[in-house]
């Protein structure tokens, strides 16, 4: 990962309404985006200057998104864009359904990712240097979520909002909402 060397901790992402689902989940991917841009410039940081008070604050920051915010984005898919988006994967939209599953692969691929990268995290914001893997295991973590954004941005959230009844919607938009007021479970917040 290449990226330019500005300042490592915090950044600031523009809010989204629950009222409108479709621009929240894509707005979520802009700081998906957003937090492998930091976590690359972190790998460069460490490799550069070690685990100092600046690496320590933005392995915080790509700690706290990954654990809370990006399991909730998947949930949110899992629960109302792939489910519907499956009723639909007759014969005219197979390709559809085959590009559901692959979402859904890439969770589960997402997963196993983050819980080799997560202590090599931790152990930047302890303050420890991280084994030599930090940059690979973080290459090969930004490089799942690449394509798959596009894919979801692209093909199946334009067809899911063509799809999805206004209720449907509004149920969606509670659910999403209830589920970001109520605290994140242990099990969770371990991914």
């Amino acid at each position: 990962m290449t990226t330019s060397s500005a300042a490592l901790p915090g950044f600031s992402a523009p809010a989204a309404s629950f009222d409108e689902p479709f621009a929240m989940l894509s707005g979520c991917h802009e700081r998906v985006e957003r937090t492998l841009r930091l976590l690359a410039r972190l790998v460069e940081h460490v490799a550069a200057k070690g685990s100092d008070a600046q690496a320590q604050s933005a392995a915080n920051d790509v700690l706290r998104y990954f654990d809370i915010a990006a399991p909730r984005h998947h949930e949110d898919e899992e629960l109302h864009v792939f489910p519907l988006l499956l009723t639909q994967a007759d014969a005219a939209h197979f390709a559809l359904g085959e590009h559901v599953r692959r979402m859904q692969a890439d969770h589960v691929q997402m997963g196993a990712v983050w819980a080799e990268l997560r202590p090599l995290l931790q152990a930047v914001a302890a303050g420890v240097s991280p084994p030599p893997s930090l940059g690979d295991c973080a290459d090969r973590f930004a490089a799942l979520y690449a394509s798959h954004i596009d894919t979801e941005e692209r093909l199946l959230y334009p067809a899911a909002a063509g799809l999805i009844a206004p209720e449907a919607l509004q149920r969606m938009s509670d659910d999403m909402r209830r589920r970001r007021a109520a605290p994140v479970p242990a099990a969770q917040a371990a991914i």
